[in-house]
Parts: C-alpha cells; sequence; structure tokens
C-alpha cells in the first residue's frame, strides 16, 4: 500500500516532521519565555523579604507592615481554609531554598521551616487559580501574601505566532495534495491503457507539470493507437487478399493428373493457409483488442483438445495427469499453445512419442531427442532459421510463449539425461 502512494506518504511525512519540529521549536520558545517572566517576577521577593524581616524583628509596627504590603500591591491572606488550599494545591513556580529542598513541584505544607536551619527567611512564589502568591517562613512567622499586580504566564502571542505558522503549514501541504491528486487519476489511466483499454484519456486541463505530462501521454496514445490500427488493418487485408489466390491454387492443384505434383502443390497451399492461420492468432494475442474469456477447464481436457488439434494418435502422447487438477484460461488460445508443444515434441523425437506430466504446478512436455544448441530464447524468436527444419520451430514456439504469458506462465527449458523438457511454468512460482 505504502509503495502505491509513495509521494503521498512523502508529503505526509513531510508535514509530520514539519509540525514536530515547529511545536518543539515553539514550546523551547515557551519554556525559556516562562521561566524569565518567573525570575523577573521572583525578583520582587527580595523587597518582601525586607519588609517582613523588618516586621518579625520589630522594627515596624503592624499598621506600617499592612501599609507597605499595600503599597507594593500585596495583600495578606488570613482566612484559613484559603491558607491552607494554596498551600497545599499550589504550584511552586521559585524558591530561595536550596535546590535539593524544592526541587520540582512540590507540597509546600510538608517543608516546614525547621528544614532550613541556615536560613532565616525562605520565599517561594506559587501559581493557584491564576493568581501569583509569595508564601514567606521563618522560625517565628509564616506569611502568605497575594500580589494583584502580577499575573502568570500567558502566552498569547507566541500561541498565536503558532496556531497561524501551523495554520500556514497545512494549507500549503493540503494544496500540494489536491495538486497531486491527478497523479493517482493519471496512473489508474495508464494501468488501464497498459492492460489495452485505447480508449482511455489522459489529456488535463492546465499548465502545470502534470498537465503538460498528462497531455504528451495523450498524444503518444493517439500515436500508438494510429500504428496499432495501421497495422491491424494491414495485417487483416493482407491475409485476406492471400486467401483468395490460395483457395484458387487449391482448386486448380486438385485438377492436375499427376499425382506426386498434386500432393506437393496441396501441401504447399495447406502450408500457406496454416501460415495465415498463425499470423492471424499472432496478431489477436499481441494486438490486446480481443477480450479473452478465461474460465476452469480440467487440464486433462484441455490436453486432449490439443492432441485431437494436431491430429495425432493417443498413443503418441504419454499423459500422467491428475483429472481433478484445474487451471483458469481461454480455451481456445491454450490448446492452441499446447498442440504446438506437442507438435514439436513428436516432430523433433525419433520414436514420435512424448510425455506430458505436472510436478509442483509446473507443466512438462518431454521428449527423446539431441539437446537444443541454443538457448530457449534463441527458439522463440518468429521465423528462426539458423539451421533449415530440424533446428528450426517457426512460429510455433513464438506463439505458445506469447499465449502463456497472456496467461502469466512462463516457458522454461531443461535437458534432463536424454530428455528435451519444455516447462509451463506459473508466474507466482517463476523459476530463478
Amino acid at each position: 500500500m505504502v509503495k502505491n502512494n509513495a509521494v503521498l506518504a512523502t508529503v505526509m511525512f513531510a508535514l509530520v516532521v514539519s509540525v514536530a519540529s515547529v511545536s518543539f521549536t515553539f514550546y523551547q520558545l515557551y519554556e525559556n519565555n516562562r521561566a524569565k517572566h518567573i525570575d523577573s517576577i521572583f525578583s520582587k521577593h527580595a523587597l518582601i523579604s525586607q519588609i517582613y524581616h523588618s516586621y518579625i524583628n520589630k522594627q515596624i509596627s503592624q499598621p506600617i507592615f499592612e501599609a507597605n504590603l499595600a503599597f507594593y500591591d500585596l495583600e495578606e491572606i488570613n482566612h484559613e481554609a484559603s491558607y491552607t488550599a494554596i498551600i497545599r494545591q499550589g504550584k511552586v513556580l521559585k524558591s530561595d531554598a536550596s535546590a535539593e529542598e524544592v526541587a520540582g513541584q512540590y507540597s509546600l505544607s510538608d517543608a516546614s521551616f525547621e528544614m532550613h536551619p541556615q536560613q532565616q527567611i525562605v520565599t517561594s512564589m506559587i501559581e493557584y487559580q491564576d493568581n501569583i502568591y509569595f508564601w514567606v517562613e521563618s522560625s517565628r512567622h509564616n506569611v502568605l501574601l497575594i500580589d494583584r499586580a502580577l499575573a502568570p504566564y500567558h502566552p498569547v502571542n507566541l500561541m498565536s505566532a503558532y496556531i497561524t505558522l501551523i495554520s500556514v503549514l497545512s494549507i500549503a501541504f493540503v494544496l500540494i495534495i489536491y495538486r497531486l491528486h491527478p497523479l493517482r487519476r493519471l496512473r489508474k489511466q495508464i494501468a488501464r491503457f497498459g492492460e489495452g483499454d485505447m480508449g482511455v484519456r489522459f489529456g488535463i486541463d492546465g499548465s502545470d507539470e502534470i498537465a503538460l505530462i498528462a497531455n504528451e501521454l495523450e498524444s503518444t496514445q493517439n500515436k500508438i493507437r494510429s500504428l496499432i490500427e495501421s497495422r491491424t488493418l494491414f495485417l487483416r487485408n493482407i491475409m485476406h487478399e492471400l486467401k483468395t489466390p490460395i483457395a484458387k491454387g487449391r482448386i486448380v492443384a486438385t485438377m492436375l493428373s499427376d499425382e506426386k505434383q498434386r500432393g506437393r502443390f496441396e501441401g504447399i497451399f495447406e502450408r500457406l493457409e496454416s501460415l495465415i492461420g498463425e499470423f492471424a492468432l499472432i496478431e489477436e494475442i499481441t494486438s490486446g483488442n480481443q477480450y479473452h474469456e478465461k474460465k476452469e477447464y480440467r487440464l486433462i481436457d484441455i490436453i486432449d483438445g490439443a492432441i485431437d488439434m494436431a491430429m495425432v494418435e493417443y498413443d503418441a502422447v504419454e499423459r500422467s495427469i491428475d483429472p481433478t487438477i484445474k487451471i483458469e484460461v481461454d480455451y481456445r488460445l491454450f490448446v492452441t499453445a499446447i498442440k504446438n508443444l506437442i507438435d514439436n515434441a513428436i516432430k523433433y523425437s525419433p520414436e514420435k512419442k512424448m510425455e506430458i506430466l505436472m510436478e509442483e504446478g509446473e507443466i512438462i512436455f518431454a521428449n527423446e531427442g539431441e539437446a537444443l544448441k541454443e538457448p530457449l530464447s534463441y527458439y522463440i524468436e518468429p521465423f528462426t532459421k539458423e539451421h533449415p527444419t530440424k533446428d528450426s520451430f517457426g512460429l510455433g514456439l513464438y506463439i505458445v510463449d506469447a499465449i502463456l504469458k497472456e496467461h502469466d506462465y512462463v516457458l522454461a527449458y531443461e535437458r534432463r539425461e536424454s530428455k528435451n523438457c519444455f516447462i509451463c511454468v506459473p508466474v507466482k512460482t517463476k523459476r530463478k
């Protein structure tokens, strides 16, 4: 699935990486700005500590202490329930106690002054319900102050910038995906064209790169369609034109009084008709314009049909096939392929016999005879004529190879002791 959508997967991966990178960067900015904000407002604790120190040492009276607090927008929390809730549930933002004593976030109710034998006054800054509090501790007295002039850090501007940037990135990637969407349509159209649908259209309105590629494909398709139509028309016309003189020649041949000459001419005309039939079959297979109806047939029935078509004796073909085995094929085409393999096997066997067997899904056609002098690829080329008649398989194996490919098989060759074995191998189990 990923391979079929590699471009889309790459775009989505880039989007995820971009969003993650931006999010991490803004998170770091948030943490740095928040720390600076806390440090800046905590600087007020020195003034608070000084006022408190003067108060507990009796250097100023209670009214003056309260007046100083009011002057700096500080108010003492005297309500016991509020005091307890803030101390227990508030979040410690910063404290001037040692790092070991106030590491992380802890409950201030557990941090009694006795923990600070060397510290006369400990000031902690607490955030609770969107307010800032200063909790001042000493050995003789504790006081909780609310600072009405201060507020917790709210990264409004930072969040606005973050949301704006993420929105821009998202819109950009949505536009990219939208612009790439025609590629999926184009891929499906190319697949249909490759399967032989010559009526598919590639053209796309627009002037971007994808539209240019699609329109070039449309132009190329039109050229290919014209070439195929010209080729098909040429082959069909020439085959039609050849049939008439061949039919006339066969009629004239029957009028010859010399039996030997008559037989020779009839053989020539039969060969010409056979070649025309082979040309028609090749045109049908290679043009891709014909619909091949594939159904399940018993393999043994296909072989029997091929033997009948080859007009050979059943005794000449030894069949070692399980009668229950079925394969999905176009009956007419597959019978023709097997018929050609039977023809070749018997033709080039000194005993004029051959064997058909099946091993692990592979159909094997074996016969006694000389080993092939050339690789199999040489013999499946049309009109192979390296050694006339004997080593030439004409169009036979070329047609076999084309039909097998149409049915997801490949033709292979093995030499087993004194036997030549032509093997029909399913593509899914193709040999290396």
